[in-house]
């Protein structure tokens, strides 16, 4: 039942990733064409973060649906890392995205007045707004399912940040005459754009170079394994991620000689385990056991 439940929801992440990208492409061609028409470079700009957001969008549909793939015997903790190298890619993109937007932005603001039709840009603009509300519509109800969700999520609601600055701009510039909105609406773009990159690129850095998560207290872990009954020490103690909401944890515990004789060996490793999912989130873990002799001559080994 379980099992057919979680194939219904990932279904249902699928089919509202792909309603997504199709709304995001057709904003995106708009956009294009709207700053074509308009000389809005923050139409430019945010066409640029859609297509950003498009790569994300796209990584978390394939995330969405290798995530139900069953491991291999080459690919032995399964397909979601690919997330990880989609993640990179964007990140890259983003950054590419940002530094140029902002160039092209100061060189507006030092060179005059550049002809805008506001017109135009405020109109594209309201129909990428539109597009990217309908967007956060679909994506609303699993947002909160699932750290790949939640991700797409925010691609939208970036976008969404990004049309209301150009509305803003286009709005100023009808009003006003005041051009120059639109480099400035440019620059707050990039701005927004930056930090999610950066953001994005350090988590990319700490899954790749295995690092443990940022929520993850290995010292926490290694107190609660030490409090167990019948756990007398642990070391070789590694915690890493194979994508970003997904740690893995492997330890070897050394344990009393009552653990073994009385053939409680069972019952400890399904406590151990059932805390580290229970108190850190950690559904994929595994001990080592074993009695005090054996650890005495291991050899090399680390807390």
């Amino acid at each position: 039942m379980s099992h057919d439940h979680d194939h219904a929801a990932h279904g249902a992440s699928r089919r509202r990733l792909i309603a997504v990208i199709a709304i995001v492409v057709v904003v995106f061609v708009l956009e294009i064409a709207g700053s074509a028409l308009s000389g809005s470079l923050a139409l430019l700009a945010d066409a640029g973060h859609l297509l950003s957001d498009l790569v994300g969008l796209i990584v978390a549909l394939v995330a969405a649906t290798v995530a139900a793939r069953p491991a291999t015997d080459r690919q032995t903790f399964g397909f979601q890392r690919v997330e990880v190298f989609g993640a990179m890619v964007n990140s890259l993109i983003l950054i590419g995205v940002a530094v140029s937007v902002a160039v092209g932005a100061i060189v507006r603001l030092s060179g005059g007045h550049p002809h805008v039709e506001g017109g135009w840009m405020l109109a594209v603009a309201l129909v990428g707004l539109a597009g990217n509300v309908a967007g956060l519509l679909i994506l609303r109800g699993s947002s909160k399912a699932s750290i790949n969700m939640r991700g797409a999520y925010l691609e939208v609601l970036g976008d969404a940040l990004g049309s209301l600055a150009a509305i803003v701009a286009a709005v100023l510039i009808l009003t006003t005459g005041f051009a120059q909105a639109d480099a400035v609406a440019s620059l707050l773009i990039a701005v927004l754009i930056v930090p999610r990159a950066v953001s994005l690129l350090r988590e990319v850095v700490r899954v790749l170079s295995e690092s443990a998560p940022v929520s993850t207290d290995v010292a926490e872990i290694r107190q609660h394994i030490l409090g167990t009954a019948g756990v007398v020490a642990v070391h070789d103690v590694h915690v890493w991620a194979i994508t970003s909401g997904a740690p893995v944890f492997s330890a070897h515990v050394v344990v009393s000689p009552d653990v073994f004789s009385q053939g409680r060996a069972g019952a400890l490793l399904d406590e151990l385990g059932g805390c580290l999912n229970h108190h850190f989130d950690v559904e994929h873990s595994t001990f080592q056991l074993e009695p005090a002799e054996h650890a005495a001559h291991e050899g090399d080994t680390h807390r």
